[in-house]
């Protein structure tokens, strides 16, 4: 269940042996390699250099280690970017985005997608039945660096052919786009400009398009490589590793391509990428915020239909994050077994050893910055090997009792046009999902339209165009339902609905919402009724036409309604209400709740329980369990496992 990120091209070869004996010695069973490694493959066109990666295929499967190779598509090298330039992305100013690092290509070249076929299609034939082969990952970190979009020549051309087949006639595109305001309409799909460089706000019909469209060539420029792999590979699954808060793309339509889903696991790089305040930044600095992996998990589960790694695990500090403090003693292992509580079927941790070299030289790995001895890391992860072991066979996680809608293009709707400078659609989930987790619940993210059968509690945050499909695993569900604001708040077109919001939502909801205000930092408006706190950064009017009305702002206006078991909550809750509003629709869920402190996190895999002790002070677990690993008094950054009843 454990594996590593490793190099054989950056290390001497008289290595190799050393670090796979070592590897297997600290109980690692899986190694991932090569998905950057296309220069030393094909150090100039058609001049393949393969002998380096054969010899290291076979010592590490000579030392019984089962290999994961990347396609090296995510590092185009200097000879082909000369030779076709047009395979290079542009950003939102129009400005090439150029060769000396990675990721520099566009998704929408013709030319990149015939070159990268091609490498594929040759790596796949000499590889794809290894012996020491289990499985391929395609590329690296699609968006990373900003780089699902682009706004090149290259992006142009292939958006106007998409256009063309989604609307086929100018005359529906510009009745979708609305582009009889401003004098925006467009006499042929040649006329089609990038939203990009306008003197003020661009369509936001065109963006969400132009969003779609850059999603859409992610997910079939990776079926592209899953279809060559397959072809040449049977019998290996293929994954990608996606990142932590990146909704660029639509992972579910990658998912489907991709036989599990991995991710990318840095835990306390992400406290500086999410909007905490600095209190919580300063609190959460050394052990990450106690949901951040876990929303992850569960997350990238449901991308890989129930199957997920964790591809690269942070063991120390990184290298990109505007401060990277040192990980506290313990939290390697912490973040190692939190993984496996959600159902990782392996954790592999980047790297095997820190490079001394090049961009990533202040990354750590588990062993030094080229040396054969374990970092701190590195020793946590050896311990957590030797837990496995005495821990045996680990049970299958089931379906948890509460289900959490999350929708990509609501992510890119809300981007396009906030409203509010602070509406953040991936934060208001976090906080949601974090709210139910406090509470001690196992959460399933789920794909919107998806069936909900077999919830209790279902949480949709937000969701701005409600398909068919998304209303109708509504009506069907038997659970409790909690709505959230701005839900039903735009159609396909990015229109409000002709019968305002909730649109599709009104007769669940019995709501209809006439007026939305933003309230800027330090402004909020009291809510009082069952629940108690106070709506701040947007808040709805709401006329609850056949809803019943269970708490209020200060005006009077409905806050939280109900119809049968549908509520709907008209604004962004502070935290209070949030917490309020959690407990009452648990309860009427007959969910079986706690009363977790900030620091602490439950998580259950069949009938093994994990608790997590990510802050200062110890926990004590209820008198009546007897851990199997772990003490009853938790210490901080510790975990303890018991079996439930």
């Amino acid at each position: 269940m454990l594996g590593v990120c490793y190099y054989p091209e950056h290390w001497d070869e008289s290595r190799w042996e050393t670090d796979a004996r070592r590897m297997r010695e600290l109980g690692i069973s899986f190694v991932r390699i090569g998905e950057f490694a296309w220069s030393r493959i094909e150090p100039k066109r058609d001049d393949f250099r393969f002998e380096w990666l054969d010899r290291a295929m076979a010592v590490l499967a000579d030392a019984g280690l089962k290999v994961v190779l990347g396609t090296p598509t995510a590092t185009p090298p200097k000879w082909l970017v000369d030779a076709h330039p047009d395979i290079l992305p542009y950003d939102e100013n129009g400005n090439v985005r150029g060769f000396g690092s990675r990721r520099h290509y566009t998704f929408s070249s013709e030319t990149y997608r015939r070159e990268s076929k091609r490498i594929v299609e040759i790596i796949a034939k000499r590889y794809g039945q290894h012996p020491g082969l289990v499985g391929w990952q395609t590329d690296n970190e699609y968006g990373c660096h900003d780089t699902t979009l682009s706004w090149g020549p290259e992006d142009l051309k292939a958006f106007r052919s998409w256009l063309r087949l989604r609307y086929q006639s100018v005359d529906q595109l510009n009745e979708a786009w609305a582009t009889v305001f401003w004098s925006m309409e467009l006499g042929s799909f040649e006329d089609v400009e990038l939203p990009m460089g306008t003197v003020t706000e661009p369509n936001p019909a065109t963006r969400l398009d132009f969003w779609r469209f850059h999603s859409g060539q992610v997910a079939s420029y990776d079926k592209m490589q899953c279809d060559i792999i397959r072809a040449h590979s049977p019998g290996r699954w293929i994954t990608h590793n996606f990142m932590g808060f990146v909704s660029d793309f639509d992972h579910y339509a990658v998912g489907d391509n991709l036989d599990l889903a991995s991710w990318d696991s840095y835990p306390i790089g992400f406290v500086e990428k999410f909007p905490f305040s600095e209190e919580e930044r300063n609190r959460w600095a050394q052990t990450s915020h106690p949901d951040i992996a876990p929303y992850h998990h569960d997350l990238y589960r449901a991308v890989g239909r129930g199957r997920f790694w964790v591809m690269e695990q942070q063991p120390g500090p990184v290298n990109w994050a505007p401060w990277n403090p040192v990980p506290k003693p313990g939290m390697v292992r912490l973040w190692t077994w939190e993984a496996i509580a959600h159902g990782a079927e392996v954790v592999s941790y980047f790297r095997w050893r820190q490079a001394h070299f090049a961009q990533e030289q202040m990354h750590a790995g588990l062993n030094l910055p080229g040396l054969d001895e374990l970092s701190v890391g590195g020793k946590e992860a050896q311990q957590v090997a030797q837990e496995l072991k005495l821990l045996g066979e680990l049970p299958p996680v089931t379906k948890a009792s509460v289900a959490l809608i999350f929708d990509y293009q609501t992510y890119w709707s809300t981007t396009i046009q906030p409203q509010g400078q602070d509406f953040r659609y991936e934060e208001l989930v976090f906080r949601w999902y974090e709210s139910l987790r406090r509470l001690g619940l196992d959460i399933d993210f789920v794909r919107p339209g998806e069936s909900l059968a077999g919830y209790d509690l279902v949480i949709v945050p937000c969701i701005t165009d409600v398909t068919l499909a998304m209303e109708n695993a509504l009506g069907e569900c038997k659970a409790t339902i909690l709505i959230g604001p701005r839900s039903g708040s735009r159609d396909r077109n990015f229109q409000i609905p002709d019968v305002l919001p909730p649109g599709p939502l009104a007769d669940l909801t019995g709501n209809r919402i006439v007026q939305v205000s933003t309230l800027r930092p330090g402004l909020s408006d009291a809510v009082s009724g069952e629940v108690c706190g106070a709506g701040i950064r947007w808040r709805e009017t709401v006329e609850a036409k056949t809803s019943s009305v269970l708490a209020g702002f200060a005006n009077g206006d409905p806050a939280l309604t109900v119809k049968g078991k549908m509520y709907y909550l008209a604004c962004w809750p502070d935290d209070i209400l949030l917490g309020k509003v959690m407990e009452l629709v648990a309860r009427q869920a007959g969910l079986a709740t706690m009363a977790l402190p900030p620091h602490i996190r439950v998580r259950r895999r069949g009938a093994l329980a994990f608790a997590f002790n990510y802050g200062p002070e110890d926990w004590t677990l209820p008198t009546d369990i007897e851990p199997l690993m772990g003490a009853s008094v938790i210490a901080p950054q510790s975990v303890s496992v018991w079996m439930t009843g």
